[in-house]
């Protein structure tokens, strides 16, 4: 239910929804004191609306000799409160109900026992509920907090000054001082008017205005008011008569406590509530505003800018360029296996592959680890790639303290301590995360170009015809040997056709070998580039997922405080 609209169209239930998510949000991240009291406003908010609003609790605060018990019976036109000169004779506070009827839950929620009917004859004050509240200044330390916990929930404050006392700090720095955003709930009552002249009333009523402008409450009305003359109290009645039959002033309240406490979050979050900031003035929207743009100038800084210096350093310390050398080996090494000469290559089935121990994804697809026969192993395992070192290590800290740095520039002091906290949130998952990314990228090593086959089979076409010529060479031997006679030999020119056979065919497979090798190499510094790309490009998203993101989070997060104290504030 909307039960109040401001200029703005803020609904009262907006305007606590935003204080209890600003609150949820600023959890482990400002002042304990400051998120308490915006729950507790939250809290009470939603008892309130609960309770009857047909009811206005309108309370009278003031000091000892201020005369409230003695206005409260004049209000009342009962003699229900004791009335005392030189000491308090309210221990207790007690109810006036103008109109008692499902008056019960609201002062059993307000936790007061004494509680008397009222007759309203013209009905005018129908449905007021009158506090008549110990004094704020008691010695006694029970009636202090019954008053600052009776101050804290009553829907309209009257504070009863008195001409000798109106300007006691303890009432102003205590109370109306921190009470300048319930102006719209106050009323001041300068009451004993009877023992001044009336000029000296007229300026003790002119100083008390001077004041409460000093307070932060201008347009708080001031009654001067005088019980045994029954000055000001027709005038007073018709306040709050005028304040009862708004049936709003409940709600007027619970909209200032919640533009208090979102000015209590935004003091907390520039550092210290100790400081006595204006945040319910320009200032305070300065400083709400400057907030909310400083976390989208952070969150915009979290680019290429930040990121690219962060992958580079997170590769270092992954072992991407041990990796990119192994995957330019490794293909040097299977080329030569598969198109070398094949009266040598075999020799190369000795050597180990350079990404047997490191255990990377082979294939483009990334499915699978290097085995020791050069395929693929089950996906998802753990690399075999040396750890980090000091130096790899420390140069990864500074890249990540460097991102809280710059992400929480121009944030105040507790938002920016939890970006840099956030930069280094899941820093303890790093080393695993990276570990795991390399060991399921793709780095192209699996698959076998197709001229290795064509190559391969070339090659073996050569050494069949270089064994032809040894066979044929070995047969002309042995008929010589044996003193056969002389088979007649095909010649090209003057060279025997099993020399030229031989002799070509090693040189062939030499030469296809040594092409080979420099196809290869090239092929090796291809594949290596790729698997630099993608390697850098699964480091980097692990940057992202474990630095950036938690800060690009921390950032969003005071981003939405922000606009949740603006929403708050109304």
């Amino acid at each position: 239910m909307k039960v109040l609209r401001r200029a703005r169209t803020m609904s009262l239930d907006d305007r606590i929804a935003a204080l209890a998510e600003a609150a949820d949000l600023a959890e482990g991240r400002l002042d304990p004191v400051a998120v308490g009291q915006a729950r507790a406003v939250v809290s009470r908010a939603g008892a309130r609306r609960s309770l009857s609003v047909d009811h206005t609790v309108v309370a009278l605060a003031g000091a000892t000799g201020s005369g409230k018990s003695s206005l409260f019976n004049a209000l009342s036109d009962t003699s229900l409160a004791g009335v005392g000169v030189t000491r308090p004779t309210t221990s207790t506070a007690q109810a006036a109900m103008w109109d008692p009827e499902g008056a019960g839950p609201l002062l059993d929620w307000l936790e007061i026992p004494r509680r008397h009917a009222v007759d309203a004859l013209d009905g005018t004050l129908s449905g007021l509920i009158l506090l008549d509240l110990p004094d704020h200044d008691s010695i006694e330390s029970a009636h202090r907090l019954e008053v600052d916990r009776l101050v804290a929930v009553v829907d309209l404050l009257v504070w009863v000054l008195d001409p000798q006392k109106y300007a006691d700090a303890a009432v102003h720095e205590r109370y109306l001082r921190r009470l300048s955003r319930h102006r719209d709930v106050m009323v001041v009552v300068l009451n004993q008017t009877d023992r001044l002249t009336p000029s000296a009333a007229g300026r003790c009523l002119g100083d008390l205005r001077r004041l409460l402008d000093e307070d932060g409450l201008p347009g708080v009305p001031i009654i001067g008011t005088s019980v045994p003359k029954g000055t000001g109290i027709s005038d007073l009645r018709s306040t709050l008569a005028e304040r009862v039959a708004d049936r709003r002033t409940w709600a007027t309240r619970l909209a200032a406590d919640a533009t208090t406490a979102a000015d209590l979050l935004a003091i907390a979050s520039s550092g210290s509530l100790a400081e006595r900031a204006d945040s319910g003035g320009p200032g305070g929207d300065a400083f709400v505003g400057g907030l909310e743009k400083s976390a989208q100038a952070a969150e915009a800084t979290l680019s290429d800018k930040l990121a690219r210096p962060l992958t580079a350093a997170l590769v270092e310390g992954a072992g991407v360029p041990l990796v990119v050398e192994a995957v330019a080996k490794a293909h040097r090494h299977r080329s030569i296996a598969a198109t070398g000469w094949p009266v040598t290559r075999w020799l190369r089935r000795f050597r180990p592959d350079p990404l047997r121990r490191l255990q990377v994804a082979l294939g483009a697809s990334g499915s699978g680890l290097a085995g020791s026969d050069g395929g693929v192993a089950a996906s998802g395992g753990r690399t075999s790639i040396p750890r980090a070192t000091a130096v790899q290590r420390s140069r990864m800290d500074t890249a990540i303290r460097d991102v809280g740095s710059a992400a929480s520039e121009g944030l105040p002091e507790p938002w920016a301590v939890a970006v840099r906290q956030a930069a280094r949130s899941l820093a303890d998952d790093l080393a695993d995360g990276l570990d795991r990314a390399v060991s399921v990228t793709s780095v192209g090593a699996g698959r076998r170009p197709r001229w290795w086959r064509v190559v391969g089979l070339l090659q073996w076409l050569v050494f069949a015809v270089m064994m032809a010529g040894i066979l044929w060479l070995s047969g002309l031997f042995a008929m010589d040997y044996l003193r056969l006679p002389e088979v007649p030999t095909p010649t090209l020119g003057n060279v025997p056709w099993p020399t030229v056979l031989l002799a070509g065919g090693v040189l062939a497979g030499l030469i296809i070998a040594l092409l080979s090798r420099v196809a290869a190499a090239l092929g090796a510094g291809r594949r290596a580039r790729k698997a630099r790309r993608a390697l850098w490009a699964s480091v980097d998203t692990v940057g992202r997922e474990l630095v950036l993101d938690p800060v690009r989070d921390e950032l969003s997060r005071v981003r939405r405080f922000a606009g949740l104290l603006t929403t708050a504030r109304g």
